[in-house]
């Protein structure tokens, strides 16, 4: 029998080398319900495929496409199970808000797909760094295109979620759960446009990325309790837009402290449903503190 894997929040990790800012890669804990046996992947690999192109033309109830979503999660199709989620989110009605599980399937499957872009893109800057040392012409030339293909890719991805959130999830929001995980998602996407943008871009995402963990910042201070994931997730994302972004070690270590500390003295209130993920995310904001803390230590040291 398949493992099962936990249940955890689907948060952003930050972690990094200690010297020359050196970021290691993002991981994304997910959120599975079920698990398909490779058997049954691989016959439906190559059995279903003409069905689900078919689906493509008709419209299916809500209850369909999370079935499809979750199929195609389990299959690690994710660019089908993000159109099955865009089509659940399109197709519902404008003052419907999505489920827990909804809005989980669809972080899941733009995570997925964002975070190979992602990615490939730090592989593909690392060699063409590299080629430059070298001043190889031919190889430099070759790798930018490549590199501009996958940028124009991740800008593709960033453009068909950050719609979605404009035009769909976030005017339907009501509870404050929700408007915070999406304002979050959607500071988190822009980021992501400035992690490879230049220029003018960059400063427009850095400006949007900004605005958008602010408005959520506003909602979750007022709203939810400091020991709440969502909260907590969202202090660690805005802690590394300043540090990785702006390149204010000193705000992101601010931000990252208060956010333990506030958590720290309402820990005996976390109920047995959060305690779990709300803990995991403190530990992360300490490890960031700490990391963070011994980088700007080091830079000292070099001076």
């Amino acid at each position: 029998m398949s493992p099962r894997i936990p249940d955890p929040f689907y948060i952003h990790i930050h972690a990094a080398r200690s010297r020359g800012f050196q970021f290691l890669t993002y991981y994304y804990l997910l959120k599975y319900s079920f698990i398909v046996p490779l058997s049954l992947y691989i016959s439906s690999a190559i059995f279903v495929t003409p069905t689900l192109m078919a689906m493509e033309t008709q419209t299916l109830n809500r209850g369909q496409y999370v079935y499809l979503a979750k199929i195609a999660e389990q299959a690690e199709r994710y660019e089908e199970m993000v159109s099955f989620t865009e089509k659940l989110v399109v197709g519902s009605s404008s003052v419907e808000e999505l489920t827990v599980e909804e809005r989980n399937l669809l972080s899941v499957a733009y995570k997925n797909v964002i975070g190979s872009l992602r990615a490939a893109w730090r592989i593909v800057s690392s060699i063409e760094q590299k080629e430059e040392s070298r001043k190889n012409e031919e190889h430099i030339s070759l790798v930018k295109t490549y590199r501009s293909k996958v940028e124009s890719e991740l800008s593709q991805i960033c453009a068909g979620i950050l719609k979605l959130l404009d035009n769909h999830l976030i005017p339907s929001a009501s509870a404050s759960e929700s408007k915070v995980f999406y304002l979050k998602m959607k500071g988190d996407y822009h980021r992501y446009l400035a992690e490879f943008k230049a220029n003018d871009e960059r400063k427009v995402a850095a400006e949007d990325t900004m605005l958008a963990y602010k408005a959520a910042q506003d909602v979750a201070v007022t709203d939810l309790a400091p020991t709440h994931p969502i909260r907590l997730g969202l202090a660690l994302n805005f802690s590394v837009f300043y540090y990785e972004i702006l390149n204010s070690s000193d705000k992101a270590c601010t931000m990252a402290k208060q956010a333990f500390e506030e958590a720290i003295a309402e820990l005996d209130t976390l109920g047995e449903e959060s305690y779990k993920d709300s803990t995991l995310i403190m530990q992360l904001l300490r490890d960031n503190l700490t990391l963070w803390t011994s980088d700007a230590q080091d830079q000292l040291d070099e001076a």
